[in-house]
C-alpha cells in the first residue's frame, strides 16, 4: 500500500537528477499515513494528494469507471505530454500496419525501407536489424536522446551512429528505435504517422492525439513528445484490455498483437522490468501488470486478471525513476488493487 514506508524508502533518492538532465528534481512529497485494510478506492485517490508531482488518474474495471480525479489543479481532461508512454502507441500501430499487409511482419529487416537514409558505408550489422528489434529496444543502436534531438537528419544520425550492442543483444532503451518505426510508417503508410494514428484509432471512442512534435523531416517523433488527456490515454489502455477491440466489438489492434506485446522478450538493466514490445512488464500487487511508462511519470496500467487498466499523468519536467516517484506510482497502483480485489 501506498504508506510512509514507501515514500521513506524513496526519500534519499529525491536528490538525485538522471544523468543528462538539466531539470531540478521534484520537491519531497508530503508522508501518507499506513492505509487500513478496509480502505476504500477514495480514500486511496484522497491520499493520493500526497504526491506532489501528480496531474490526474482514472481507473476503470471490465469496462465501467470507477473513479477518476485531478491533482493539484489538473483534471483528467488536460493534456500532458506523456513522453515515452507513446511507445506503446507506436507499438500498436505497427502491429495495425502488419494486419494491413503494409509490413511483414516482425523478422523484416529495416535497412531497405530506409535505404535512402543509410550511411554511405553502412555498418554491415545495420542489414540485420529487423522490425521486431526495434521494438524491443534490442537494435543496438541507442544514441542519447540529446544528442539525437540536436541533429539535423534525426533517421540519418541514428542509422550512421555506433552500434553499442549486436542487433538481438541486450535491452539498450533509446527513444532513437521508435523513431525510426515512426519513419519506417510514414514510408509504408504514405502518410504522416499521425495522421495514420488518427484513421486507425478513430473507432476508439475517447482517444485523440492533441499534438505530436516532429524531427527536421517532419516525421513526428516516434516514442516521445505527444500530447494526450488522462482520459485519452486511458482509452487506449482500454482498447488493449479488450484484446484490441472497442467497446462496440470493432477490431482496432489484432488481438494476436496485444499479446504478442505482452511476452517478455528482453530485461531493462535498470529495473530488472520485462519489456515486450512497446511495454513493460512486472508483478506489482501480487499481479502480473503491463505498462507504459513515460518520462515524468506518466503510466497506462493494465491488470488482465482484474480486467483493471488505470491511467495516472504526472508533472512532465522532472524525472521519475532516479527520484523514486515512479515506485510511489507502482505503490498506488497496488493499493488500488487490494481495494479492487476486496470489491
Amino acid at each position: 500500500m501506498l504508506t510512509r514506508r514507501h515514500l521513506l524508502l524513496a526519500a534519499p533518492a529525491l536528490a538525485v537528477v538522471r544523468p543528462g538532465f538539466a531539470e531540478d528534481p521534484p520537491a519531497a512529497d508530503a508522508p501518507v499515513a499506513p492505509a487500513p485494510e478496509t480502505d476504500t478506492l477514495q480514500a486511496i485517490l484522497t491520499r493520493a494528494e500526497g504526491l506532489a508531482a501528480l496531474k490526474a488518474i482514472v481507473i476503470s474495471r471490465d469496462g465501467e469507471r470507477l473513479a477518476e480525479r485531478g491533482y493539484h489543479g489538473h483534471s483528467p481532461r488536460d493534456s500532458t505530454n506523456i513522453k515515452s508512454a507513446s511507445k506503446s502507441i507506436v507499438s500498436a500501430l505497427v502491429g495495425i500496419a502488419i494486419a494491413r499487409g503494409l509490413l511483414e511482419g516482425v523478422d523484416q529487416p529495416i535497412a531497405p525501407l530506409l535505404r535512402g537514409e543509410l550511411p554511405e558505408n553502412p555498418d554491415p550489422r545495420l542489414s540485420r536489424v529487423t522490425i521486431g528489434h526495434l521494438l524491443s529496444m534490442q537494435s543496438g543502436l541507442a544514441p542519447s536522446y540529446a544528442r539525437l534531438a540536436a541533429s539535423r537528419n534525426w533517421v540519418r544520425f541514428t542509422l550512421s551512429e555506433p552500434f553499442t550492442e549486436d542487433p538481438g543483444g541486450p535491452m539498450v532503451y533509446a527513444t532513437a528505435s521508435t523513431h525510426l518505426l515512426s519513419a519506417i510508417l510514414m514510408r509504408v503508410g504514405a502518410a504522416s504517422t499521425e495522421r495514420l494514428a488518427e484513421d486507425w484509432f478513430a473507432p476508439v471512442e475517447g482517444f485523440r492525439i492533441g499534438s505530436w512534435s516532429r524531427d527536421p523531416q517532419r516525421i513526428p517523433i516516434g516514442g516521445n513528445q505527444m500530447a494526450m488527456t488522462t482520459r485519452s490515454l486511458h482509452a487506449f489502455g482500454e482498447l488493449y484490455r479488450r484484446g484490441g477491440r472497442t467497446a462496440d466489438g470493432v477490431q482496432v489492434v489484432p488481438e494476436h498483437w496485444v499479446q504478442t506485446s505482452w511476452e517478455p522478450r528482453t530485461f531493462s538493466r535498470h529495473s530488472g522490468d520485462g519489456y515486450g514490445y512497446g511495454w513493460f512488464l512486472r508483478e506489482i500487487g501480487g499481479a502480473p501488470v503491463r505498462f507504459a511508462w513515460g518520462y515524468g511519470g506518466q503510466m497506462l496500467y493494465i491488470v488482465p486478471s482484474l480486467a483493471l487498466t488505470v491511467a495516472m499523468t504526472s508533472q512532465e519536467a522532472s524525472p521519475s525513476a532516479a527520484n523514486g516517484y515512479r515506485d510511489q506510482l507502482h505503490a498506488l497502483l497496488s493499493d488500488i488493487i487490494a481495494t479492487t480485489r476486496r470489491g
